[in-house]
């Protein structure tokens, strides 16, 4: 019987199922990142159990008979149910059962209560011992930083005192050394100095700066210019000479030119004179 009735549910659901799949579009393809799952959408939600054995049986009806209407699917009823009934007094009077609980609880309560007081003033004990511990432990390292700084500046002093006296003293023995060097020097170099200053002045070492300056700087200036001026005055005089040389050669030239015109006109004067007297001279003889 009951084999037929989960027969009648599976073909009932197959049927469904083939009708949605007609009268129903097909679920378009998840989007990327996602997928389909099967979720019940019927009105009564039924127990999913294990799949039962399935048996495919066929059956042929005539073909002008209509199908009747499909019943109101009512899931079948999973469980046993049972009743029972309690009267007042059967299980346990809340008055009575409540009283220890609750003396335990208030009682509970107050022991918490109380260590929590007691617990709050020693902590306040605590603070106060720890504020006088930091007051005196606060005094005690500024008094030893007071003593330390004490200390440190007394060491201080010392050293620089100490520095001190090693300076003079190193000072005492360079001037000490500085005197002695001093005399030795002009005990040993004492006749020795007017000598040498001697030989160095005769050698040229020590010269008065003017008359180097005079020697080397002015002297060949003047001379330089001293022989500009004379070189320009010899010049001067080749250039006169050359010049008068010119005009007495011209007027040479010309004197010696007038001169030969002077005698060519002579001796064509005399010619001229030759010739009329021998013209002369022969009409007298015709």
């Amino acid at each position: 019987m009951q084999m037929d009735a989960e027969k009648r549910k599976i073909s009932e659901l197959r049927k469904r199922h083939k009708a949605r799949q007609i009268q129903k579009p097909a679920t378009p393809d998840p989007v990327a990142g996602r997928k389909h799952m099967d979720v019940q959408t019927e009105n009564f939600l039924e127990e999913i159990s294990d799949r039962p054995v399935e048996v495919e049986v066929d059956t042929q009806t005539d073909a002008f008979m209509d199908r009747p209407p499909s019943p109101l699917f009512i899931p079948m009823k999973t469980g046993v149910d049972q009743e029972t009934q309690i009267y007042e007094g059967d299980l346990f009077d809340f008055d009575f059962e409540v009283e220890p609980i609750l003396q335990v609880m208030v009682g509970k309560t107050l022991e918490q209560s109380l260590m929590e007081v007691l617990e709050e003033e020693e902590l306040a004990n605590m603070r106060a011992h720890q504020d006088e511990f930091d007051q005196i432990r606060a005094a005690e390292l500024a008094e030893a930083q007071r003593m330390e700084e004490a200390e440190r500046r007394r060491f201080e002093e010392k050293e620089r005192r100490l520095a001190q006296e090693r300076e003079r003293v190193a000072n005492e023995r360079s001037v000490a050394r500085k005197v002695a060097a001093q005399g030795f020097a002009h005990r040993y170099v004492g006749d020795v100095v007017a000598n040498v200053f001697g030989s160095l002045e005769q050698t040229g070492f020590f010269y008065d700066p003017l008359v180097k300056e005079i020697e080397d700087v002015f002297m060949p200036w003047l001379l330089g210019g001293v022989s500009s001026n004379i070189q320009a005055m010899h010049d001067a005089e080749r250039t006169v000479d050359a010049s008068i040389q010119a005009a007495l050669q011209a007027q040479e030239d010309n004197c010696r030119r007038v001169e030969e015109e002077r005698l060519r006109k002579i001796a064509d004067a005399k010619r001229l004179k030759e010739e009329a007297e021998a013209a002369a001279a022969a009409a007298a003889a015709a």
